[in-house]
């Protein structure tokens, strides 16, 4: 079979799949699984991140990798070996759909493809465990959520830190008003690259055993870049172009954002402002190196902050997560949390000052990837909702994306959570609430 990407074929498959879209329950992927049952896995998108979550399902005692999927061949040439040299490749995600024995597939594509590889999934009646952020347009999180319900399918988001013990703990304490009332919230990664960033490759020809049109796929028709293609040793280069991705806002910030409003319990700001740029980076990357969000909610405040030209950190970390309390602050990251109590005049007129909370620190202590996997596939056999579901994934998202739509749009975006749209008066912002795919790509739950 060609190994490309085969349009009309597509199209053909998409007119099938909306009149038999009802049946995906009960077609040759939606076997029931028993609590003792090997779930057969399929890798799509064989990059570095795809390759690493693909190493945490292998490692998992009733998982099994039978398929890698991949359009540029060295990928899928290492993916292969990782998996033992066990598992079928292929270059087509549909070919790996379409087979009968697969149950789980991986979606570990450039953030562009994410939205549509998960919902054929679903269609096709895979569960699917798909990286974040789950999309480059808050609509597209939408037919994502529909698309998950529709076909009843059970969808984990690769937001890991919800697995991790001290997370959780770290949650806990600031629901249970440990830090007392909670007003603003601030988040941030921090690093320099001045003055070269990525750098300004040419454009140029693909590289051998890369088929960079199915590469795009949904996206514009663009040159080959080096960057927009962006393998390398570093974590991916696309991240920072528009067509593909939301840079370190969507690429990290969901991570910060995503604890911040599972400890809030909010599921998405009232209004996002933002002020950035690309100011002394020079390299050919599209996303700012300087940004800064503020988003308002309720009854508290948060912030991202993002910048590339210095690295001068709060607490020595280049990423992190602060809950300012009225009687204490919390500073959260991977490596565990720490809490700075408060002090304050015990009484009107009182010279002594009382500590409002006890001081406390947790280093992390377990592995969050592998038991977030762990607790995908439990979800898998049980037909539960996972720790990460793709509803809270897209609430996670969104509230990033809507940072994104703030600054491009230069605009304070007013935001009805409950309705996913914006309010009135903001129809500069509106048009990046949807993303356009190339023909004949279609995304339909």
């Amino acid at each position: 079979m060609d190994s490309r990407l085969d349009r009309r074929d597509f199209m053909k498959r998409a007119g099938i799949g909306a009149v038999t879209a009802g049946m995906a329950l009960t077609g040759a992927s939606a076997r029931v699984l028993g609590a003792n049952d090997r779930v057969r896995v399929g890798l799509i998108g064989a990059g570095r991140q795809g390759t690493d979550d693909m190493k945490d399902f292998a490692l998992q005692p009733d998982a099994e990798i039978v398929a890698v999927c991949d359009v540029y061949q060295p990928n899928l040439d290492k993916a292969l070996a990782a998996a033992g040299g066990q598992a079928q490749s292929y270059k087509d995600f549909r070919q790996v759909l379409d087979r009968k024995d697969i149950d789980v597939v991986i979606v570990g594509t450039p953030d562009h493809w994410h939205a549509l590889a998960m919902v054929e999934a679903c269609k096709a009646g895979k569960d699917v465990y798909v990286e974040k952020p789950i999309c480059c347009a808050i609509d597209e999180g939408k037919v994502m959520v529909d698309a998950a319900r529709k076909h009843q399918r059970v969808v984990q988001v690769g937001t890991q830190q919800r697995s991790a013990t001290h997370f959780q703990e770290a949650v806990t304490l600031v629901q249970q008003g440990y830090l007392g009332k909670v007003s603003f919230v601030r988040t941030w990664n921090y690093d320099n690259e001045y003055p070269q960033g990525i750098g300004t490759p040419a454009d140029s020809d693909p590289p051998s055993g890369l088929d960079w049109d199915a590469w795009l796929g949904p996206a514009p028709k663009r040159p080959f870049n080096a960057n927009r293609f962006g393998v390398s040793d570093r974590w991916s280069t696309f991240r920072y172009f528009w067509d593909y991705a939301g840079g370190f806002m969507t690429d990290w910030g969901i991570h910060l954002m995503d604890i911040v409003q599972w400890a809030m319990q909010v599921d998405g700001p009232d209004a996002i402002a933002a002020a950035g740029g690309r100011f002394f980076i020079e390299d050919n990357a599209e996303t700012p190196d300087t940004l800064q969000v503020t988003y308002q909610y309720p009854h508290f405040v948060a912030t991202y902050e993002n910048r590339w030209d210095n690295a001068n950190s709060m607490y020595d970390h280049g990423y992190g997560i602060e809950f300012h309390g009225t009687d204490a602050t919390m500073f959260v990251d991977r490596g565990g949390f720490e809490v700075f109590p408060e002090t304050r005049p015990a009484a009107p007129g009182s010279k002594r000052l009382n500590n409002r909370a006890p001081s406390m620190k947790m280093e992390a202590c377990n592995n969050d990837h592998y038991d977030h996997i762990r607790n995908f596939l439990d979800c898998v056999k049980s037909r539960q909702r996972p720790i990460s579901d793709i509803e809270i994934g897209h609430r996670s998202t969104s509230v990033c994306l809507l940072g994104n739509v703030a600054y491009r749009s230069q605009q304070r975006v007013v935001w009805d959570v409950a309705k996913q749209q914006i309010r009135e008066g903001n129809s500069g912002a509106e048009q990046y609430l949807a993303r356009h795919y190339r023909e004949p790509w279609t995304l339909q739950a």
